[in-house]
């Protein structure tokens, strides 16, 4: 069940150039934050953000937020209809591979444009030892046999996969905290929010004895630290790649995003009342 921190109407308003063009932002992400920090303050938008409810606290954003999944795409469906939606920005985490499904689906059921605010993803460096795996249990596999000292920052949901290979001593990084603890023999916790810095992280693997990193490619400056800390000290990196994602219109950054919305905007204005039935 979703939970709402500030609700929209939930009546559709008739579309019109006159009333602010409503921006549904599927968030969870740093950019996401960006984006509508950017669009809360306009007059002639009015954001609304959709958050998943993986992360217990979240940070608060500075619009109308709902908390908790939709049913698929068609629970989105009924959504955008029902709070007259006009466009929608899927600024979800790279590897919420089903939301963007169902947003992709969703969008053209509904016949609101989408775009995807997918940020690059990392690419190694000079001095890098990385290796980069297809999914996650590969990426284990690629830790080896003989046990090893493994920093992991792969989320909480996702982290109870380290069990399959036990053999490990792991420090872990997550937003909230794993519960229960994972069944593995050595385990630490660390519970942090990034943006994480260089210097720290060095310092954080240096205490720990940590050998090898292992993370999924989520790109972003947020939490880029871990694998300069690693090319600084010669560690080893196995990457989860990203899973595949729908073929929409997409955006490399929040400039990018926002340019596309006031086109839209502008697009909008510039048609004649008798034409305006949407975006």
């Amino acid at each position: 069940m979703s939970r709402t921190t500030a609700s929209a109407s939930g009546i559709t308003a008739p579309h019109s150039a006159s009333r602010p063009l409503r921006v549904l932002v599927l968030g969870g992400t740093s950019e996401a934050r960006a984006l509508v920090e950017a669009l809360a303050n306009r007059a002639d938008l009015a954001p609304s953000v959709s958050l998943a409810g993986r992360t217990r606290n979240p940070l608060p954003y500075p619009a109308p937020t709902r908390i908790g999944g939709f049913g698929g795409a068609a629970g989105l469906v009924t959504h955008l209809r029902a709070e007259g939606i006009d466009l929608m920005v899927d600024a979800t985490h790279p590897f919420a591979a089903i939301m963007s499904m169902n947003a992709a689906d969703a969008a053209r059921l509904a016949g609101v444009p989408l775009l995807a605010l997918a940020r690059p993803a990392w690419t190694p460096q000079p001095g890098d030892d990385w290796q980069e795996a297809e999914s996650l249990p590969a990426a284990l596999a690629g830790l080896g046999a003989a046990p090893r000292r493994v920093f992991a920052a792969l989320g909480r949901n996702e982290v109870r996969a380290l069990e399959a290979v036990p053999q490990h001593h792991y420090l872990i990084r997550s937003v909230d905290a794993v519960e229960p603890p994972l069944a593995v023999p050595l385990a630490a916790y660390v519970l942090d929010r990034g943006p994480f810095v260089l210097e720290a992280e060095i310092d954080l693997f240096k205490s720990h004895g940590i050998e090898v990193v292992l993370a999924k490619n989520s790109g972003g400056t947020a939490s880029a630290a871990k694998l300069a800390a690693a090319r600084t000290l010669g560690l080893k990196v196995v990457l989860v790649a990203r899973p595949p994602r729908p073929d929409v219109e997409a955006a490399a950054n929040v400039g990018e995003a926002l340019a596309w919305i006031d086109a839209r905007l502008h697009a909008r204005s510039a048609r004649p009342a008798s034409a305006r039935r949407g975006v």
